[in-house]
């Protein structure tokens, strides 16, 4: 062999090796369908064992989301009230699991699966119709809104004094 600039040279022996066959026979090399089949079963384990850990996720995810637009709606009726020095109420439909803010048109749903209950003034319950009335000064007639879905549950605390709306964990 000529050996210039850039040839390399090998041994005899190491040319031979790399032309050897190997020497495993042909059924012997690649996975058996076994052993795929038993890596797919494992993977849809995992995957399946992924999705129930999000939708339970989801659930949780949807009863706070359902409490802070509640809280949401309090703070604005409380905020109406002060800024036009008139009374303002959040009318609770139990039946419905639907509320609404006096001074605006729309209804706000709350999803059927979540339980709400709702404890205030004697006089403020009508037919499955609770209201949250909030006062010029700031005040409100003061109440518990109570959201719960499976094991899963958020209070807000209305106030009395100061109308002020709390969110917390049940």
């Amino acid at each position: 062999m000529a050996k210039g600039k850039g040839a390399v040279a090998f041994p005899a022996s190491a040319l031979q090796q790399a032309n050897k066959i190997s020497p495993r026979p042909l059924l012997e090399q690649g996975f058996t369908l076994l052993e795929l089949l038993v890596v797919l079963f494992i993977m849809v384990l995992g995957f399946s064992a992924i999705s129930i850990n999000l939708s339970s996720g989801t659930d949780t995810l949807e009863i706070k989301s359902a409490a802070i637009d509640m809280v949401s709606a309090l703070r604005y009726a409380r905020g109406q009230a002060l800024v036009s020095h008139k009374e303002s109420t959040v009318s609770i439909d139990l039946t419905e699991n639907t509320y609404s803010v006096s001074g605006r048109g729309k209804t706000y749903h709350i999803p059927e699966a979540i339980d709400v209950s709702v404890v205030t003034a004697q006089d403020e319950l009508e037919e499955g119709v609770a209201n949250l009335r909030f006062f010029p000064d700031g005040s409100s007639i003061g109440g518990r809104v109570t959201l719960e879905k499976d094991n899963v549950g958020w209070q807000i605390d209305i106030n009395w004094l100061t109308g002020a709306s709390e969110l917390s964990a049940k």
